[in-house]
Formats: C-alpha cells, structure tokens, sequence
C-alpha cells in the first residue's frame, strides 16, 4: 500500500472502534481479517469493499443492519478519504432504528477541541454528580451508545462478596473448636506414642457456588447485553460461577466468561450461541439444566440467579413444565433469585401466563433494569439472610 494505504489501515482501525461503540463485537482478529481481505480485493469497487469488511468484521446477521449503517457514515465522512464513494449513489433511505446509535459512535470519536490558552479550569461537581446519579437510574433499554459504555464501566466495579457458607471439609487450626483426633494419633507415632499436645481442626468455610441462567430472546436482548458485563466481571472475581444462556436452547458459557478481556469473552460467546434474539422456550430450558446440569453445579448452598421476563410461550403443557422446572429448580438451591426487567414498570401486574406459573415458585422477585437495581442485588447477596424454608411461597 502507498500512504493512501497508510491512511486506509488507520481508517479501518477507526471503522472498528465505531462498531464496537455501536455494540457490534469486532476484535483484533476481525480487523487483521478485514486487512487482509481489502489486499485481495479492487480497492476501487465500493460494493466488494463492503461485502469484503461485512464477511470477515460482523459474525451475527443481527449485526448486519447496524454494520451497512455505519460503513455508510464511516467511509463517507470527509475526514476519511479512502473508498468514499459518490454522495449521489441513491442511498436516500430513512435511517433504521439503530443509526442513532451510530451517529452518537461517531461523534463521541471525534477529538475534542483544544480549550482556550487562557481558560480558567472548572468543574460544576453539582452537575457531574447529577449526571452519575441519572446514568443509574436511567433504565438500560433507554441508554444511548455513550450512556451503555459508562454503565458498562460501573457495572464492572461492583463486587459480589456473597456470604461463606460451612463445609463438610476441616482444616488444621491451633484455636479450632473441634479436636482433631486422627491429626493427634499421626502426631503422637512421631513422638513413640505419647500424646504431648492435642491437635485442632476448623470447618472450612466457602462462598456458595453461584449460577445464573440469563434470557437471550428478543424482548431481553438489550437487557442481557448489559447483564453480560456483570455476570463477566463475576466470574473473574469469585471462583465457582457457571454461567447459561437460553433462547430456545441452552449454552453454558462458562468457559468463555472466564477470558480477561471482555470483548474477547463476548466475541466468543457470540460464535457459540446461535439463538441471540429469538423466540423463548424458558420451561424447556429450565428442564434441560435441571437434569444435564443440576447435580453438577447446585451443590453446597447454591445461590440462582434466572435472569428473565417470564414471558413463555406455549400452551397448557409448557406452562405445566414450566412449573415443574422451576420447582425442581427452586428445591435444588439455597436460593433462587429471579431478576425481571418488567418490574421497572411501578404498577406491574402478573398478567402473563408464564409469569404467574413462576412467581409463586422464586424465592425473590427483584427488578434488574439499571445500575441501582444491580447495586441492590449485590447487597441482598453480600447479606446472610436465613435459609428460607422449602414449602414457603415468594
């Protein structure tokens, strides 16, 4: 490439980080991808430029509406030579719902202009705690480009100390409450015998194993996206948190929340869920973990936390599995916290059928539309409230 070349690599670096402004997840490997891909291709047809940047940056045909927007406003800015096409090729339609996003993206990305030489320095601190108290009562559906990625950095500051919960397991402890006999007799051979000093043990004690089952369908995608962050920044803090998303299957994606970096953690659940924003099936998913993966993680106290909106749909023998997953489910665990968005809403009512299958079924019923309620999750988790009893309702 000449310099030219030089000013399309750094306008393709730039093109990323519009996407990823807008919630698309590209990465360092999409972009070395994209690179490669305009090597091979006539840099001079706008429609293999596209077509090229679209197959090896964007994973999810969610993402192609938001991705034919933003190559849109990005290669045809002023300030990006390169590939700008003609203004006149026809494209007069009306922008779609997410080229607000894209505009914000874009203009947040441009350097701020340099204040005057001069210009005396200050902060209103009254108007910035304003704004920080707003952004966490701003409901997370209603969030633009800019407000989401200040959300998401907050999100991933708050921390999850759930309460230690006994173990069946000891540990050796000069002041522990329970002499350890065996420890005494292994000590006392070493001595010919005799006792010279009794030996203690402590009951270990551990945080119980946390497990979230998160709703992916299309009326709580924007929810979970927001969600993801929290449930990432979880699982890199704590030990023993197993992570599924469901639609209309499950996905344990586990593994892949475990990747320090977020956007790489993201980009690779993106490539192993394919039921991003579809339909729901939340009884047939509750069934499924209950019996591929209850025995396994709902060990030792477990705490749920089932991230959902409750509306299943089906007729009378899906709402009737429904109830019984969420049953099964209720009577596995210490807890089972169900966090529905539609509480955001101050005269709610259980009018859906799925709904009122569940509600009688959950120990808590906790709203989870923005920063405020998440804080509130995380200290009913950091308390140790009492174990609540089996046969009560919500």
């Amino acid at each position: 490439m000449t310099e030219g070349g030089g000013r399309l690599a750094a306008n393709l670096l730039g093109f990323g980080r519009l996407l990823r402004r807008a919630g698309v997840p590209v990465g360092p490997a999409e972009l070395l991808a994209g690179a490669e891909a305009l090597t091979r291709i006539e840099l001079g047809d706008r429609a293999q430029v596209q077509a090229a940047l679209r197959a090896t940056l964007v994973h999810r045909a969610e993402f192609f509406f938001l991705f034919d927007h933003a190559f849109g406003l990005w290669w045809r800015a002023p300030s990006n030579p390169d590939l700008a096409g003609d203004e006149e090729d026809g494209s007069d339609s009306k922008p779609g719902a997410g080229a607000r996003r894209l505009a914000e993206a874009l203009g947040g990305m441009a350097p701020p202009p340099p204040p005057p030489p001069e210009a005396e320095k200050r902060v209103d601190a009254s108007l910035s705690v304003s704004a920080g108290e707003a952004l966490k009562k701003m409901d997370f559906e209603a969030m633009d480009a800019a407000q989401l990625a200040a959300a998401r950095q907050e999100i991933r500051r708050l921390a999850l100390p759930l309460d230690a919960r006994p173990t069946r397991r000891f540990r050796p402890d000069p002041a522990g409450h329970r002499a350890d006999l065996r420890a005494t007799l292994r000590a006392s051979l070493r001595q010919g015998g005799e006792i010279t000093a009794l030996r203690h043990a402590e009951r270990v004690e551990r945080p119980p194993p946390l497990v979230a089952l998160c709703d992916i369908s299309g009326s709580m995608s924007r929810y979970a996206q927001v969600l993801l962050t929290f449930l990432h920044a979880v699982a890199n803090d704590r030990e023993r948190v197993t992570t599924f998303l469901f639609g209309t299957r499950l996905t344990n994606i586990t593994r892949q929340l475990r990747h320090r970096d977020a956007e790489v953690a993201f980009q690779m659940v993106g490539q192993i869920v394919p039921d991003w924003s579809g339909g729901t099936r939340i009884g047939a998913a509750l069934d499924r973990f209950n019996h591929e993966w209850g025995r396994r993680v709902l060990g030792q106290g477990a705490v749920v936390l089932l991230i959902t909106d409750g509306l299943e749909r089906g007729d009378a023998s899906d709402l009737a599995r429904l109830a019984s997953a969420t049953d099964r489910l209720r009577h596995s665990c210490r807890r089972l916290i169900w966090l529905n968005p539609l509480l955001r809403y101050a005269g709610f009512q259980p009018r859906p059928q799925g709904v009122r299958t569940m509600l009688p079924l959950v120990h808590e019923h906790r709203p989870v539309h923005n920063i405020d309620s998440l804080r509130a999750l995380v200290a009913s988790l950091s308390a140790a409230p009492p174990r609540p009893s089996r046969g009560s309702g919500a």
